[in-house]
């Protein structure tokens, strides 16, 4: 067993089970999204595209790319979060949380990507 993909696996699940934990819910309701568990999943999404780093194959290439694509939808998720709790005087409104969950759900879609990329390399490597 490889331990460096042990790792690279699990923090390619744990980034798309966050961001999906986040997502589910009702879309304008910011009861139902936690903003600890968005932010739990920039983390972990940043760790996993640092990881993302070391490989020079193709299927690399587009493991980094979802990746990318993903925290920079996670980046402007929180972004739009930290603005209408902290700067705006509306507050948190309900079309502000929906802009929040729809950047969350365009990374949830980029992992999940991820994820099968994952799975569809771990079925095609051969032993040598």
């Amino acid at each position: 067993m490889n331990l460096e993909k042990v790792v690279f696996g699990f923090f390619v699940v744990l980034a798309a089970t966050l961001n999906f934990g986040f997502f589910l819910g009702d879309m304008d309701d910011p009861n139902m999204h936690d903003r600890y568990e968005l932010f739990a999943a920039v983390v972990v999404n940043l760790i996993a595209t640092v990881l993302k780093f070391g490989d020079r194959t193709q299927v690399g290439a587009v493991h980094l790319a979802t990746s990318l694509v993903a925290d920079l939808q996670l980046i402007a998720a929180s972004l739009v979060l930290g603005y209408a709790l902290y700067v705006s005087t509306e507050g948190l409104t309900a079309g502000a949380m929906s802009s929040v969950v729809s950047l969350s759900g365009g990374a949830l879609l980029a992992n999940i990507i991820s994820v099968v990329l994952l799975v569809v390399e771990t079925v095609s490597f051969h032993r040598g």
